[in-house]
């Protein structure tokens, strides 16, 4: 699966995405914040992530077109994947 990131403003990264949802833990290794699965379940469960503002501790938190994930200085905003 080809998934392209691009940057929509200052310190935002668009992650688009070609299904309804994706887990927090995906989405981190999908945008390459984490370079493994276990580097994402630490980050997570550490409280370095914040999904719509708040600290976030589930891995498998689903994550829709309009979520934002704050996390290492970055901000991340999942967007519906426009080329279907």
């Amino acid at each position: 699966m080809k998934v392209r990131v691009t940057r929509k403003f200052a310190g935002e990264v668009a992650v688009p995405i070609s299904t309804d949802f994706i887990k927090l833990e995906a989405l981190l290794k999908l945008a390459n914040v984490a370079g493994s699965g276990g580097m994402a379940k630490n980050m997570i469960l550490n409280g370095d992530a914040k999904v719509n503002g708040e600290i976030c501790l589930m891995r498998g938190k689903k994550l829709r077109p309009g979520d934002r994930v704050e996390l290492l200085g970055s901000t991340y905003m999942v967007t519906a994947n426009e080329s279907q």
